[in-house]
């Protein structure tokens, strides 16, 4: 086999709360991640040589040293040794800037694809530091499920499975700037934390009703009006919570009922939004072929 395609997913923070900031100028944080229903679809063939070529159907992502997808394979080759050409073609359906992890998906998804073409059989431990250097949630996505993030998000513990929760998610046009989210952070004098740990041990207890305690701590400094809106709409339209992820601007909420959650995405879409339902899932790659 010399070639494998794969659906990779998104992620949402369950809860983000940051909790310092490192002399290298990477945030602590603690989190919940999880794992989602919609996919990029990645497919990547061995060729002969050492060249990398990169398609991607998203003409406002490069494909060039750039991608992260392309600087995961030469992670690969570093970690594993091997000289190998390749082709990927990479399928965008998760919103850019929306902070559900979009590229850092991909490029776990080259690790785990190369790891299978090449039967080099890494372990998660194996790829943790080369995942770790390629991006902060990279190697959450090669764990999937539900995890507790702390540090720069790369120490990961799996807790109970939250799988097949039903999920609104809906964005404006308007993309948020991680970087300049977390400086906005810096700025804030008193900010009112998440109480991920509660959040947490509700999860380890297995009660149903851990939504209770969805947060996240940028909606105090990156809340722009199309925020507010989604936010509004979903809990007006029976969301049992809804909460804006990563350091936005996507905005996920969750659903006791399809029909209600269904309803609630027409409602966005007909206002403009980017707006689809999916649910939770317990990891983040599907093998197509």
């Amino acid at each position: 086999m010399n070639k494998l395609t794969v659906n990779t997913s998104a992620k949402i923070n369950l809860s983000l709360d940051v909790t310092g900031k490192l002399p290298d100028g990477y945030h602590t944080l603690e989190s919940i991640f999880q794992t989602i229903s919609i996919y990029d679809t990645v497919s990547l063939e061995l060729t002969e040589g050492n060249n990398i070529v990169l398609e991607c159907s998203d003409s406002n992502i490069p494909c060039d040293a750039k991608n992260i997808a392309y600087k995961a394979v030469l992670l690969f080759k570093e970690m594993s040794g091997l000289e190998f050409g390749c082709k990927i073609n990479i399928i965008k359906n998760i919103p850019s800037q929306a902070g559900m992890g979009g590229g850092s998906s991909d490029g776990a998804c080259i690790f785990f694809i190369l790891n299978k073409l090449l039967k080099t059989e890494y372990s998660f431990d194996d790829m943790l530091p080369y995942a770790s250097r390629l991006g902060a949630d990279v190697p959450f996505f090669l764990m999937g499920g539900t995890a507790f993030a702390e540090n720069i998000g790369d120490k990961l513990t799996k807790i109970n499975d939250l799988a097949d929760k039903i999920i609104l998610i809906a964005k404006g046009k308007d993309g948020i700037s991680t970087p300049q989210a977390y400086k906005n952070i810096d700025m804030l004098e008193n900010p009112v934390h998440p109480e991920t740990k509660k959040l947490l041990d509700t999860i380890k207890s297995g009660r149903d009703d851990a939504y209770k305690y969805y947060s996240n701590i940028f909606e105090q400094v990156d809340n722009p009006e199309t925020v507010y809106t989604i936010k509004s709409v979903m809990t007006e339209n029976d969301a049992l919570n809804s909460v804006m992820t990563g350091s936005g601007s996507a905005v996920f909420g969750q659903f006791q009922s399809m029909n209600d959650a269904l309803k609630c995405r027409d409602i966005l879409k007909s206002q403009g939004f980017y707006s689809e339902v999916c649910r939770t899932v317990d990891t983040a790659f599907i093998i197509k072929n």
